[in-house]
């Protein structure tokens, strides 16, 4: 069966009933979306501050391929064997956009019997978060014309505006845009485009902001251009604007609550992507779910060199979170890919392009374990092609690195398949305590804190920007270089070129283009050719997905 057939099978529980059975959240604090989604009150969640924290397990996986690594997959698969092992567990994940979903990489909600559900619901507009983020977004985009067209007090420069407006979908002929057609009453002409959602401060801002007002102040923040001077900052709340802002995000704020097949809880809330933006759910998700179980499963989007680094450069340094160990997935097939094998081949047995490969996991197990001090589990996500082989090739070379390396089952047996990786975590995280190490130092200058995520976790000789950037980062370093960086760049190489494959290394990585996100928190470094606006592919997914005349829906995966 397909992933949405055996989701459409699945016996789901009255989302409130489960949540007090198993956690004790009392209904009146579940805001009930229907019967099977629900978002919890900020007033329990700061009820629960008190309380003590669970240990933090963050899944993150190798370089993504074409062949799929299944990270979400493993993160449902992880917090259900946990459950089984009869640990209090809650996993965390973010929300889908769609536009992967009507793409190419398709939804976020696992797969096999490791999903969480409702599927068609967490991959279709959910609770409505994302549409609140782009409203939001939007509206600033729409005071910031309208401020300049009946007046411009504030001397906004129209050639200097930062904001763009955005959009929950892959669609190119948006990047770049001119507003303002058509005389007089529709405004200043000027350039605009479009950014993805998953792109926007508002989204990063979202995920990061520990309270309402921490949400409202962090908006007020946003530079969103310069006076004419060149010079001056122009924020969100010179507009003010921050207050209507946050006022549509009230409901976005607050966690989402469902469940996974085997009927256990999951907070799903958030969805910045991994490669342009900081990749992780929120704050309020991650330590809600840490104050009402013993073990949370989270997850960091693509490989550890992005979403892993974003998490504890970024997320954790903010935050003060704290994570136990990590879990790095890996397939045989995706490293047969990174080591030379085409997408059609990888089904066939071939140990040589599996011990290529093996680099590209190497690098960021080493990536984990040495420049962030964490211990590692290496899960092997399998395949039914996968051979004797190769599993015991994989496992021979994690051992002789001192890894322990775990096949899981979770795709075709839920929970179940995952339970001697579960075991293994158990084991590491309950007897250390909760801590690592940042790969830079918040008093590094800015340029120095890019050059050591490039040198140490790409395997890069340098960086190099252009006399604009460089310019641009020494302006930026004056007001703000205590700010932790978010790198943008391709997810599917350690370099910036998305075909070098393995673990490229003395490579240069340019710089291109740096952004203030001064609500985030952080400076954005944009490396190779990166769109913060996707394309959709020759054949979208969404060619495949339909609805039937009894509303159920198909194609979605």
């Amino acid at each position: 069966m397909s992933d949405i057939e055996i989701a459409q099978q699945a016996s789901m529980r009255p989302i409130i009933d489960l949540a007090g059975e198993k956690f004790g959240i009392p209904a009146e604090h579940l805001d009930p979306y229907g019967h099977y989604k629900a978002k919890i009150s900020l007033e329990y969640v700061n009820s629960l501050t008190d309380k003590t924290d669970g240990k933090l397990i963050l899944v993150t996986a190798i370089s993504p391929t074409p062949a799929g690594e299944g990270k979400t997959t493993t993160t449902v698969g992880l917090g259900d064997a946990l459950s089984r092992l009869g640990k209090k567990t809650i996993i965390c994940l973010r929300e889908p956009s769609l536009g992967p979903c009507f793409g190419v990489k398709g939804g976020a909600a696992g797969g096999g019997y490791a999903q969480v559900v409702p599927m068609e619901d967490i991959n279709l507009h959910f609770t409505g978060d994302f549409h609140a983020v782009g409203v939001a977004h939007n509206l600033l985009s729409a005071l910031i014309d309208n401020h300049i067209n009946h007046g411009n007090k504030l001397d906004i420069d129209p050639r200097r505006i930062q904001w763009k407006r955005v959009i929950d979908m892959n669609d190119r002929a948006l990047r770049k845009i001119t507003i303002g057609q058509g005389g007089p009453a529709n405004g200043y002409l000027r350039e605009d485009g479009f950014d993805i959602v998953v792109a926007s401060e508002v989204m990063a801002i979202l995920c990061l902001a520990t309270s309402r007002a921490d949400l409202k102040e962090r908006l007020g923040r946003i530079v969103i251009g310069y006076k004419s001077d060149k010079i001056t900052p122009v924020y969100a709340s010179d507009l003010k604007a921050h207050g209507a802002m946050a006022a549509i995000l009230k409901d976005a704020i607050k966690p989402n609550l469902v469940q996974t097949l085997e009927n256990n809880l999951a907070i799903i809330h958030g969805g910045p992507f991994a490669n342009i933006a900081h990749g992780c759910n929120t704050v309020t998700a991650t330590k809600t779910a840490l104050k009402l179980a013993d073990y949370a499963v989270t997850e960091a989007g693509f490989g550890a060199d992005l979403g892993a680094e974003k998490f504890l450069d970024i997320k954790c340094r903010m935050s003060g979170l704290k994570p136990s160990a990590v879990v790095l997935v890996a397939t045989v097939r995706a490293l047969k890919f990174h080591g030379g094998v085409a997408k059609d081949d990888l089904n066939q047995e071939n140990l040589a392009a599996l011990e290529k490969g093996f680099a590209n996991l190497e690098r960021h197990l080493h990536n984990i374990t040495q420049h962030y001090g964490l211990p590692c589990v290496v899960s092997i996500n399998h395949f039914t092609f996968d051979t004797d082989a190769e599993i015991a090739l994989l496992q021979n070379k994690c051992e002789s690195l001192g890894v322990k390396c775990v096949v899981a089952k979770h795709w075709a047996h839920g929970g179940a398949g995952a339970e001697q990786l579960a075991q293994e975590i158990l084991h590491i995280v309950d007897n250390r305590e909760p801590g690592f190490s940042y790969v830079y130092d918040n008093e590094l200058p800015l340029w120095n804190k890019i050059e050591a995520i490039a040198t140490k976790l790409y395997g890069a000789a340098k960086i190099s920007a252009s006399p604009k950037i460089l310019a641009e980062i020494k302006a930026l370093q004056a007001h703000y270089g205590h700010f932790p960086i978010c790198m943008a760049k391709t997810q599917m190489s350690f370099s910036t070129n998305p075909n070098a494959k393995g673990a490229p290394s003395d490579h240069i990585v340019e710089i291109n283009e740096v952004r203030l996100a001064n609500g985030a928190g952080f400076i954005v470094a944009i490396a190779g050719d990166m769109m913060t606006m996707p394309g959709l592919p020759k054949v979208p997914a969404a060619e495949r997905i339909d609805i039937s005349d009894d509303g159920v829906i198909s194609g979605l995966f």
